[in-house]
């Protein structure tokens, strides 16, 4: 009677395991899963250790396991998230997790199905005395070499990313010479190990989210303007000291402006500038600037944002005109120029209103550059503003962001660098529309700025930005014009900016004029920029300036007026250095 019951209860179990899709060995199995390991590995690349660096961790039994990255004593940062990767070998199921200072996990899933295709391959390796059979596979152009074994009864690997092999990996090895080594392998007994899987995991997200979201907490966004208005005709607003969060409008509405309070950022940060545009109403390309106002002197442009271009001060050229707050002087700064860029032909607003044949036009245009040499004078409260050139009362809308990237996961004791920023000239008229006179006194003179330089200065580098306009045949904007930039008399550096790639962004010009021969009038080239792009600074570097006095002179051919059409030119140049 007993030995009947003995028999009918294994044969419960054994149906009950059938209809969950588990085999017999998968039983045998089951009883040793109190049996856990943990295995310790070490990174070696080209052939050398690093005994003091982090170390991959795997604890696993037969049915799941656990892979992580053993802190190395670092002081990390408190937005890197802490990852751990899980593996269900029953529901054949992957899980990446990621916990948050704040507490808050999220997590990734993913089927064993969605991960490379092992190869087997011929060769053996022993390790920790354990035979290791050999898997190949690849990654995105990556070679990967596996080595797992099945001696120990248990699966696991360090590195899922590459595939779940059906034992425990002991060795990976990517395109030769990075390698994961297990150095260790301990055998914990029941009443040491914990359940490997979590009973909770977070916020279940598609991979790309997943890693969207680790890598956004990370970046320190401070979010300027999020689509505003630029467009000729608007009220003009003056500011208060109490109104750090309005956005103010002026020159007829085609300059934004607002007082932001920017990250104070790590000398190792990379800053990014990130500027969304689309036409509101305006079908054609037009200068942009994204700019910071310098309130480190007596005088600055604010006050010609405020009261007019008049009050600023002026540089008299031999041709009799007057350029306001175009130089440096002992009581004024002139703007900081972040980013030039160009808005494209009508991005936006004609994309229903122009088809052409095989084109599929863009929402809009998205300008991103590192502006990381500026990152000292983009920290702390600070005017910030958007340019666009137009005369229409829909103009163009903008969203733009500063981006502060961490050089290092780890938090630094070093002493924050010192640094010298010096903006000497800037000749875009973001003041257009209120009277500020355009780059023109380039004709019969060279534009001049006298400077100082202080004692203990070393690595000091200029970044020069040029764009040449007139929009005709024999305009500046398409003639190549050489520009002369000398320090002290001499010329410290000649180029001729030019951009011949101009069709290549064709498909964000739909307002563009098409001419009789197939090309487009976004595709011809330009002094240095083209409709939807932004235009790269020039950096030279100073090495022999010595403290004191000096003067800086930019020499440009300009071209000749033809009837009531004039060319001129947008320079900006700052001089950055670092103290000793």
């Amino acid at each position: 009677m007993k030995l009947s019951l003995h028999i009918s209860f294994r044969k419960v179990i054994s149906l009950f395991l059938v209809f969950l899709g588990i085999t017999s060995v998968a039983f045998s199995n089951i009883k040793k899963q109190a049996d856990e390991i943990q295995v310790t590995y070490q990174t070696i690349v080209n052939g050398k250790s690093r005994p003091d660096g982090p170390k991959n961790q795997v604890l696993c039994s037969n049915l799941s396991s656990k892979s992580w990255v053993e802190s190395d004593g670092r002081k990390l940062l408190p937005t890197v998230a802490k990852e751990t990767s899980y593996i269900d070998y029953i529901l054949k199921k992957t899980f990446q997790v990621a916990r948050f200072s704040d507490g808050k996990m999220i997590n990734t899933p993913m089927v064993f199905s969605e991960y490379p295709v092992l190869t087997e391959a011929s060769e053996t390796a022993v390790i920790l005395g354990y035979t290791c059979k050999h898997l190949k596979t690849s990654l995105r152009s990556n070679s990967i070499d596996i080595w797992y074994t099945t001696e120990l009864g248990v699966k696991g690997t360090p590195s899922m990313a590459y595939g779940i092999p059906d034992g425990l990996v002991l060795k990976v090895v990517r395109n030769g010479n990075y390698e994961i080594v297990a150095t260790a392998i301990k055998f914990l007994k029941q009443k040491e190990s914990e359940p490997i899987l979590p009973a909770e995991m977070g916020e279940s997200l598609e991979l790309p989210l997943y890693k969207h979201r680790i890598t956004e907490n990370l970046i320190t966004t401070v979010s300027v303007f999020n689509n505003e208005q630029i467009s000729f005709g608007n009220e003009i607003n003056n500011p208060t000291a109490t109104d750090s969060e309005k956005t103010f409008k002026y020159s007829a509405g085609t300059v934004i402006l607002k007082k932001v309070k920017l990250p104070v950022a790590p000398d190792d940060t990379q800053l990014f500038v990130e500027l969304y545009q689309h036409s509101n109403g305006d079908a054609y390309d037009r200068t942009g600037s994204v700019f910071m106002i310098p309130l480190d002197k007596e005088q600055s442009f604010l006050e010609g944002l405020r009261n007019g271009a008049k009050t600023m001060p002026v540089f008299q050229a031999r041709n009799g005109k007057s350029y306001q707050g175009v130089l440096a002087t002992e009581s004024f700064s002139p703007l900081v120029e972040i980013m030039r860029f160009f808005t494209s032909f009508g991005i936006g607003q004609f994309n229903d209103k122009v088809s052409v044949c095989g084109q599929q036009w863009e929402d809009s245009t998205l300008y991103k550059q590192d502006v990381t040499e500026l990152l000292p004078v983009l920290q702390g409260e600070r005017w910030i503003g958007v340019f666009i050139g137009n005369y229409d009362k829909g103009g163009h809308r903008v969203s733009l962001k500063l981006k502060y990237y961490p050089g290092s996961m780890e938090l630094s004791d070093k002493p924050s660098k010192k640094y010298w920023i010096s903006p000497l000239f800037n000749t875009l008229n973001v003041m257009e529309m209120s009277g500020q006179e355009y780059g023109t006194m380039f004709g019969n003179d060279s534009l001049k700025v006298n400077f100082e330089v202080p004692a203990g200065l070393k690595n000091i580098q200029m970044r020069y930005i040029t764009t040449g306009h007139g929009g005709w045949g024999g305009g500046d904007e398409f003639n190549q014009k050489m520009n002369t930039v000398l320090l002290d008399n001499k010329v410290l550096f000649q180029f001729t900016p030019w951009r011949s790639d101009c069709a290549t962004f064709r498909k964000y010009n739909p307002a563009s004029g098409n001419f009789w021969n197939g090309v487009t009038s976004s595709d011809y080239s330009r002094s240095g920029w083209c409709p939807g792009t932004a235009t790269n600074p020039y950096y030279c570097p100073v090495s022999e300036l010595s403290p004191g006095k000096h003067q800086i002179k930019v020499a440009i051919p300009l071209g000749k007026n033809e009837g009531g059409s004039f060319s001129a030119w947008n320079v900006s140049g700052v001089l950055i250095g670092e103290y000793e």
